[in-house]
């Protein structure tokens, strides 16, 4: 059986710099967080847009700690606060943080996770933004969300900015006007990704739309034709040319919606033929595999089986044997037999994680980089030992407060998400 290094993604790139992304990663995030950017890794040549949060730094004394105290700090916070905290770690998350947590799962499980501990005090949410953001508007009133780093954004999410979005919405109305079927079909339905800002899920429920998550996009997809004549999807364009093409809706009624352009780039018969309008944007980690990348693991590994996320290409997920969000993804590796070959197209700490799991398998990642997210990296022992800290201390540090009235409409478009129970 082929030897795979299982040690974590931080000792790797420590040990074997030149085989990551960028060897910056093994630094203390708190060197780059007051910097504009989304720091070291895959997301780096992304454009971050203004304004974007620059936190003060990480307090000296936790940036000088030694792994052993950080640890030990955790440890002894999480002893004190016993149930009244809870800690969400996603997937992708490193593993010296999601050794903590107490529910590990994607977007749409730590959403339901998050709801089965009405009790905590406070929910700590070892995951991005979004992520903190979602957790806050199904939490009770009195109970506090944090994010351990302010810093740990999504440049995916950025791509759809509320401004930008409800432009697009107006040309699209003004292209539509009282549009409606014989049934009484609304003429669009927005649906955004679970990886969005919670402006575009109250978005979405103000104008009759939804939240979808990668487990759960067909059916939220259903739904939205339930409903309506056409779907505007985003902010991932291959998520949703994935999903929509899986459910038999050809790429020619699947427009490419670019903000920067009129009409996003399409022309009005083009916008009145769509079935799903799909916005400009993508994962950073997600868009780094491709075909060429499967064709080496078969040539390598006759036999392999293949599966990605289907946030990656559309020529990707065609060229691979399944494709699923990261539960998917986990079953799948269940599912498998001891001796089985698996290549996966995901964030490496997953994957890493799940060959640790199963020595009894060869399972690598399909991008030979070591290049996890580099936005869900910054969530470092250090601000997880700080913060606890601070719990302990009754201190608040770097809690999430998601606006009344913003937190009213997402609430709408999460619960009908939350209802639309994967296939």
């Amino acid at each position: 059986m082929t030897s795979i290094n299982t040690a974590s993604i931080n000792d790797r790139i420590v040990a074997e710099p030149a085989a990551s992304c960028d060897v910056e990663l093994a630094k203390g995030p708190w060197e780059f967080d007051t910097f504009p950017g989304y720091g070291p890794g895959a997301s780096e040549d992304d454009v971050i847009p203004e304004p974007v949060i620059r936190p003060g730094q990480l307090p000296a004394e936790y940036q000088r700690m030694s792994d052993e105290e950080l640890h030990a700090r955790i440890r002894a916070a999480k002893e004190t606060l016993g149930s009244r905290l809870v800690i969400l770690g996603h997937f992708y998350q490193r593993d010296e943080v999601i050794q903590y947590a107490d529910f590990v799962g994607d977007s749409f499980q730590l959403a339901n996770a998050a709801l089965t501990k009405p009790d905590a005090e406070t929910i700590v949410f070892c995951g991005v933004h979004f992520m903190a953001e979602t957790a806050d508007i199904l939490a009770r009133p009195e109970q506090h969300v944090i994010l351990p780093n302010l810093a740990a954004g999504c440049s995916m999410a950025d791509m759809a900015d509320e401004d930008s979005v409800e432009a697009c919405w107006e040309e699209l109305m003004a292209v539509y006007g009282a549009d409606s079927s014989a049934d009484g079909k609304q003429a669009v339905i927005p649906v955004t990704y679970m990886n969005s800002s919670a402006a575009l899920k109250a978005f979405c429920g103000k104008h009759g739309g939804i939240v979808c998550t990668s487990s759960n996009a067909a059916t939220v997809l259903e739904w939205a034709f339930e409903r309506g004549q056409r779907v505007l999807f985003f902010p991932d364009q291959h998520l949703g040319r994935n999903t929509a093409k899986a459910m038999g809706i050809p790429l020619e009624q699947m427009p490419m919606w670019n903000p920067r352009k009129p009409l996003g780039g399409s022309t009005e018969a083009e916008l009145m033929d769509a079935k799903v309008i799909l916005w400009h944007g993508f994962c950073s980690v997600h868009k780094r595999f491709s075909v060429a990348q499967i064709d080496k693991a078969r040539a390598d590994f006759p036999g392999v089986k293949i599966i990605v996320h289907p946030e990656s290409p559309m020529p990707v997920v065609d060229a691979a044997d399944a494709a699923g969000s990261t539960d998917a993804i986990r079953k799948y590796v269940i599912a498998s037999e001891p001796g089985d070959v698996i290549a996966i197209g995901t964030e490496v700490n997953m994957v890493n994680r799940l060959a640790a799991e199963f020595p009894d398998r060869t399972i690598f990642c399909l991008d030979p980089v070591v290049c996890p997210c580099s936005t869900m990296y910054r969530i470092h022992p250090g601000y997880l030992a700080w913060t606890l800290d601070g719990l302990v201390a009754g201190e608040l540090r770097n809690e999430i407060i998601v606006p009344d009235d913003v937190a009213t409409d997402a609430k709408v478009a999460l619960e009908r998400m939350l209802a639309a129970l994967p296939k």
